[in-house]
């Protein structure tokens, strides 16, 4: 009886043995490995940030500017769409190359959606985008080098930064902004190389009514995370140049006329033996009707052009010469014509010198002051 039971004993071990033992989970930080049945290797969790090449993981940034279909330099927003290109190296993802006729695995559409729910991709946000984009599909593309390619097209609304300083000579940047959202600037970098600002650039028929397209500038910024940490971005922006002829003359000819009327204050008037011969109140019309068309003009422009009233610019520049001048012509007619107090203090011959000096002086220095004004702006 007992050797039966070692016997039986013997041949439960002999089976136990000859089982495969059961596949464990264990996870280590980030990673997740699975121990495989024997003969099997383990596999990796693709999703989680790939290891291999060391950190932070260089992702590279392209922009391409497939339409703008508006800009309002007023709000400060652009439409169009632009194809965003990431590029990054996760050896976990190698083949072998005879497996791909084509030399990539190429995913389109839902069926990209899925597979980048697969792997590890870097969470990129467009920052900028105003609201929901209105169109956005996705495109990847595996190497069998392990290189991942990323493609997204976005169409949408997109806020910018408006310098109005050298209006309307001005020049304006349609950037879009890309930050990494999830990962720290230690665990993935946005970069630029050469093959990028290549495909960085405006498609020929791209056209702004109003504007000139330029060359696109790329510009890398850091955004304050949690803990003291931070995330990489890019600024990706497109440089367009204002048409000034549609817009140089209907906005400085009427402030250059405007100048005219304190001049015309200045001009009317005329000397008999020391004394002035026009009177002061018809003066005093003109350039109280110069101070209103001033402020109306004003309205007018910042009705048309809300971003000019925003800052240091020309047409800023050319009103406040235009309040400075009535206020000398004012003062012009009040202290001379008025009350003659030149006459007063020094006697007719020291006044009639000074009207004699202000109708040419003031003229050329207002509109020599305008003309530096316009001139710096446009250089």
């Amino acid at each position: 009886m007992r050797i039966f039971a070692v016997l039986l004993l013997l041949f439960v071990a002999q089976i136990a043995a000859a089982q495969s033992p059961t596949s464990i989970t264990r996870s280590a930080g980030s990673q997740r490995v699975e121990v495989q049945p024997a003969g099997q290797p383990p596999t990796q969790d693709l999703t989680s940030l790939p290891l291999g090449k060391g950190l932070p993981v260089k992702v590279r940034v392209g922009l391409y500017f497939q339409n703008i279909t508006a800009f309002d330099d007023n709000a400060g927003t652009f439409a169009g769409t632009v194809d965003m290109r990431l590029r990054w190296e996760d050896p976990r993802l190698r083949y072998a190359a005879e497996t791909t006729p084509r030399g990539f695995q190429e995913y389109r559409g839902p069926t990209a959606d899925q597979k980048l729910k697969e792997v590890w991709v870097p969470q990129v946000a467009l920052t900028n985008l105003k609201e929901s984009p209105s169109y956005q599909t996705n495109s990847l593309r595996i190497f069998p080098s392990g290189w991942v390619e990323v493609m997204q097209r976005t169409t949408g609304q997109f806020t910018v930064p408006i310098d109005s300083g050298a209006f309307p000579f001005d020049k304006q940047t349609l950037g879009v902004e890309v930050t990494v959202r999830r990962e720290t600037s230690g665990e993935a970098s946005l970069v630029v190389l050469q093959e990028d600002i290549d495909f960085s650039r405006p498609a020929q028929d791209l056209s702004i009514d109003g504007w000139t397209p330029g060359p696109v500038n790329i510009k890398r910024y850091t955004e304050p995370g949690w803990y003291g940490e931070f995330h990489s971005g890019l600024v990706v922006g497109l440089t367009i140049a204002r048409k000034s002829g549609k817009v140089a003359a209907p906005v400085f000819i009427p402030l250059l006329a405007a100048l005219l009327i304190p001049m015309l204050a200045i001009w009317m008037n005329s000397t008999e033996a020391g004394e002035f011969v026009i009177d002061t109140f018809e003066l005093g019309n003109i350039i109280v009707g110069g101070l209103f068309a001033v402020i109306a003009l004003n309205f007018t422009i910042n009705a048309v052009y809300s971003s000019v009233s925003k800052g240091d610019n020309t047409v800023t520049r050319l009103f406040a010469l235009n309040y400075l001048a009535l206020g000398l012509g004012l003062a012009v007619v009040v202290l001379l014509y008025r009350y003659n107090v030149p006459m007063r203090l020094f006697g007719r011959y020291v006044q009639e010198q000074i009207f004699v000096y202000l109708s040419w002086a003031v003229p050329l220095l207002a509109f020599g002051t305008a003309l530096a004004f316009i001139l710096v702006a446009a250089s």
